[in-house]
């Protein structure tokens, strides 16, 4: 039996144009700013981000966490968070632990969050506060199903941040994701903020590495802290080679990746005891509940895996799949018929 990986778009494997590219790339050590395909790499990610400079990165977390100790001026600090965010709930409390700002949550729907929430939560200086430094953004929203922030929302936040005095920060870990979905270029989200890390390891099939972009000065004060996290990497350019590929040919495919997750959300309100809204499956990212099969998470995982589908637990009410290039349409027709199969019985 053939197993149908749906955990995540980091399950992508390089294309064997970047095997290639991989094994052609020129050499140097990247600590002293010899690599060319590094460079090459960082030159391409400022371009399309329509910034001045960029980094390389090992993962998108190290570029969310270099990207905090950049922006920190002192202990203390806090960092405005939309509570779903993975820079709060999935980056092993980096942010307060290692960048040293305090986190505070504000209100939001579905990784959407609150203008009004973002305004109160800036307060004047007080020796009882955490004094705001960052507001911390993310597009496409992981936890809420690969949602995308609409522009428009994106600059209202941004220009709250900015009257009152904030970095902002974008984790667009899907980024690419999200503009493709809203059909606008990545440089009109990218134009609003200070910093954004986007990762090359998801749907853009490279098999590790994400990226930073911002000014120049914060890219050199970056490189410091990447550094000092022990991200100081030689060779670099067998890493960067899979990049420039996945920026030059990758980025437009992941239209696909979106259609069949709506072919494959669409597939599971067809089983019983499964249902999806359909209204926000936006890119490649789905979450569907499974409270009418009246199983727990685990066993809903567990009984999936049985029929070789690999999923991912949203406890306590929700699965997560995702899409990517080695999901097709006929994996999605042929999971859904063995989802049918392993949970239908089970449907209350």
């Amino acid at each position: 039996m053939d197993i149908l990986n749906f955990r995540s778009d980091t399950q992508t494997l390089p294309t064997e144009e970047m095997l290639d590219a991989m094994r052609n790339a020129p050499l140097g050590d990247d600590v002293y700013g010899e690599d060319p395909t590094v460079c090459r790499l960082e030159e391409l990610a400022a371009e399309k981000m329509g910034m001045e400079a960029a980094l390389l990165v090992a993962s998108g977390t190290m570029g969310n966490l270099v990207s905090l100790m950049t922006h920190a001026r002192k202990l203390g600090e806090a960092v405005l968070v939309d509570p779903s965010a993975h820079i709060f709930c999935n980056e092993g409390g980096g942010l307060a632990g290692i960048a040293g700002f305090m986190p505070l949550s504000l209100a939001s729907n579905n990784g959407m969050i609150d203008p009004q929430s973002l305004e109160t939560a800036i307060k004047k200086p007080d020796i009882h506060y955490a004094t705001p430094r960052v507001l911390c953004l993310e597009n496409s929203n992981n936890r809420s199903g690969g949602r995308v922030t609409p522009l428009d929302l994106h600059k209202q936040l941004c220009g709250i941040a900015r009257k009152h005095g904030l970095a902002i920060h974008l984790d667009g870990a899907r980024i690419f994701n999200a503009a493709v979905a809203a059909q606008i270029p990545v440089s009109e989200y990218a134009a609003e903020v200070d910093s954004i890390q986007f990762c090359l390891s998801k749907g853009l099939s490279c098999p590790v590495g994400s990226m930073i972009a911002g000014s120049a000065e914060f890219i050199e004060q970056a490189r410091f802290h990447r550094k000092r996290v022990g991200g100081g990497m030689r060779q670099a350019g067998v890493i960067a080679a899979a990049g420039i590929v996945a920026l030059e040919k990758m980025i437009d495919r992941l239209a696909e990746d979106h259609d069949n997750a709506k072919l494959l959300a669409a597939g599971a309100n067809t089983i019983s005891g499964l249902s999806v809204n359909m209204d926000v499956v936006e890119t490649n990212i789905i979450n569907i509940n499974h409270t009418g099969t009246g199983l727990s998470t685990n066993e809903v995982v567990t009984k999936l895996a049985d029929v070789g589908v690999i999923v991912s637990p949203r406890a306590p009410v929700a699965i997560r799949m995702v899409t990517c290039r080695h999901t097709g349409k006929a994996e999605v027709e042929e999971a859904v018929s063995r989802m049918r199969d392993a949970l239908d019985k089970n449907a209350s």
